[in-house]
């Protein structure tokens, strides 16, 4: 596998989750960021090799911006949704879980917002996801690295479980309750934030295990958000309940 621009290169390094290879430099003037690249690559124990920009772009898809920094790597490691679940602290854990969302840069962009909002993790169905490479790892500004992704088989028995295991499952839905004057109590404990593809929305098998949908208020003539964008909307206001409860004490 190769990862390609600065960012998704960088926490890859730092993060250290997967296998690292070799890292690819373009050779030439130096690059902002280069020295900081090689640095880290060399705190790994990884070589460095200083390439034209034809062996960088070997095996990507043409015309990617690469950005003069290719990373040569393994997959990340494998997690099981009980590990999942159980990670971070008890009461203030916060899942992502994606409905048939299957474009890459959709995906690599609430994985951005999933980690800037706090989120513990994300899960998404073996089928109809994109797989987690490059243009995940792009679009995501390098959060991949770090937010733990488990694939299941089937997402409403995911639910289930996480049920189980005392969290409380929410979901964006346009036919939902309004998303900012629920009750506080909706957002205390564990919770599961479900999201579904652009238009199709969550699929009913899904939605039904829900405990509350939730819609966003829109103003505008645009009937829907982007759903990167609906995600951070949600993934905020939960931080921001959340936020307001620590401070109440």
């Amino acid at each position: 596998m190769r990862l390609y621009g600065f960012h998704a290169v960088r926490e890859a390094l730092r993060a250290r989750r997967r296998p690292l290879h070799r890292l690819l430099l373009r050779e030439g003037p130096r690059r902002p960021g280069a020295a900081e690249l090689a640095r880290l690559a060399e705190d790994a124990g990884v070589p460095t090799s200083w390439e034209p920009e034809s062996a960088l772009a070997r095996g990507l898809p043409q015309g990617v911006p690469t950005q003069g920094f290719v990373l040569e790597c393994g997959p990340l490691p494998d997690l099981g949704l009980d590990e999942l679940l159980a990670a971070g602290k008890p009461g203030s854990r916060l899942v992502v879980l994606l409905d048939a969302v299957e474009d890459p840069q959709n995906v690599g962009a609430i994985l951005r917002v999933a980690d800037a909002a706090g989120a513990t993790g994300l899960v998404m169905a073996n089928r109809r996801s994109p797989p987690l490479g490059a243009a995940v790892a792009r679009a995501s500004a390098g959060a991949l690295e770090w937010l733990p992704v488990v694939h299941v088989v089937n997402l409403p028995r995911t639910l289930r479980s996480a049920r189980e295991q005392g969290f409380w499952l929410l979901g964006l839905d346009p036919e939902g309750e309004p998303l900012f004057s629920v009750p506080d109590r909706v957002w205390e404990g564990d919770l599961v934030l479900a999201l579904g593809a652009e238009g199709r929305g969550l699929r009913p098998g899904v939605a039904k295990q829900l405990d509350h949908r939730l819609q966003i208020p829109m103003e505008g003539r645009v009937a829907s958000l982007n759903v990167s964008t609906a995600a951070a909307v949600g993934l905020f206001e939960a931080r921001r309940r959340r936020d307001a409860r620590s401070q109440r004490g």
